[in-house]
């Protein structure tokens, strides 16, 4: 893993969509210009999504998923297929991919629905067809732009770059990570432990991404481990604007801190980045209710190995026992699983979801509020079951109100 590259979640992911050999990954290959994906006339090659990170101008850094065929055959077809289909959960822009020599027919047509249904850009490409083929009928039927490439040829190719840079999303007012919260020149503190659970010779992806955001804003970034926290305000010349901490360590650090110091955890930041910090907040009073056997979804948008103080597995399920006085059951999904049934569950923990684009995360708050089932966040949980929940939002004065 290149640690200097654009993380794969801030990339705009783009999912290529259609059925068996109308030429998706021919496409990919054409429009990346390397042989990344296997091409080959047997149907149904592709058989997970494929992913692949490149920097494409004009688009910048992109995530290309190649999908299985949506016309997939079988007991492992469908399989397949729900694959390819959940991949509109994470995308930002869809390719629908038609074969020139065929048409659209009844599975595309009810694709393309799918993804009007999310509101998703969208853009038919007709494979090996000829530059010159009239598409407007198309046009009109699918109510989408419709373009002619031929991959092997690398004809429109070029276009089609072009186009697809037209349909990225344009926020008008983006959600920063954390450079809403300081001026140039203010001195942050970020509070990172190092225990066993810590990578070995670098920063988990948070810290990385709060750091450059915080540079990127002209404030100065201080790291200290919780064991020299104290040390480390003590030699600053400078009160600093905002202490920023792994969420493990909230009780000693809440404690540490002055209180005219702004407090807050990674965690949290990125539940307000790319989820819903007014839902989070509203959920984490379900605590309040659990019973023995009521069941906790813990969720993390990341795969790792489980060290023997794992957050997610143990420490969050043992300060949530002892919180609640309760004995409630704890299940666990990562990176791409996520259950569709959400209804059993009384509660559900979610990662800060670096790992996660904003889509996928929307998406899993989404599902969560149409099944009813509160829907919170790592930082905020700890936070609440420390008393400390008001102190860690103090950054966020609309949010403080929910809490009035």
């Amino acid at each position: 893993m290149d640690l200097n590259a654009t993380p794969a979640s801030e990339r705009t992911h783009i999912g290529i969509f259609g059925k068996r050999n109308a030429g998706k990954s021919s496409l990919i290959n054409a429009i990346t210009g390397q042989n990344l994906a296997i091409v080959s006339d047997t149907k149904g090659t592709t058989t997970d999504p494929v992913y692949k990170a490149m920097e494409i101008l004009p688009l910048g850094p992109v995530m290309l998923i190649d999908t299985p065929g949506i016309d997939d055959v079988g007991e492992l077809g469908a399989q397949r297929v729900q694959k390819a289909v959940q991949v509109l959960n994470k995308t930002d822009i869809a390719v629908l991919v038609i074969d020139s020599t065929l048409g659209p027919d009844k599975e595309d047509t009810e694709l393309l629905e799918r993804i009007k249904e999310k509101k998703l850009p969208v853009i038919a490409v007709f494979t090996k067809a000829a530059v010159d083929t009239n598409l407007s009928a198309f046009e009109k039927i699918l109510g989408v732009k419709c373009m002619a490439v031929d991959s092997a040829a690398g004809t429109n190719i070029a276009a089609l770059r072009l186009a697809l840079a037209g349909l990225m999303p344009d926020k008008k007012d983006p959600q920063q990570l954390v450079g809403d919260l300081v001026q140039s020149g203010d001195v942050s503190v970020l509070v990172v432990p190092v225990d066993s659970a810590a990578p070995k010779g670098r920063l988990i992806l948070p810290q990385q991404q709060v750091i450059r955001a915080l540079l990127d804003s002209g404030a100065m970034p201080i790291v200290t481990r919780d064991s020299e926290l104290t040390q480390c305000l003590a030699s600053l010349k400078a009160k600093p604007k905002i202490i920023i901490t792994d969420s493990q360590v909230f009780g000693f650090v809440a404690k540490t801190v002055p209180q005219d110091i702004l407090l807050t955890s990674f965690s949290i930041l990125f539940a307000r980045y790319k989820g819903d910090l007014k839902e989070a907040v509203r959920s984490v009073n379900m605590l309040r209710h659990i019973k023995d056997g009521d069941k906790i979804l813990i969720s993390e948008g990341c795969t790792h190995h489980r060290q023997c103080d794992d957050i997610g597995t143990v420490k969050l399920p043992a300060w949530i026992k002892k919180f609640t006085g309760a004995e409630p059951h704890f299940e666990w999904t990562s990176g791409t699983g996520f259950a569709e049934d959400l209804s059993r569950y009384k509660l559900i923990i979610h990662c800060g979801a670096c790992m996660l684009n904003e889509k996928e995360m929307q998406h899993r708050i989404r599902c969560a509020q149409q099944q009813g089932v509160p829907i919170t966040n790592y930082g905020i949980t700890i936070a609440y079951i420390n008393g400390i929940l008001r102190r860690t939002l103090s950054p966020f004065p609309d949010i403080l109100k929910e809490l009035e």
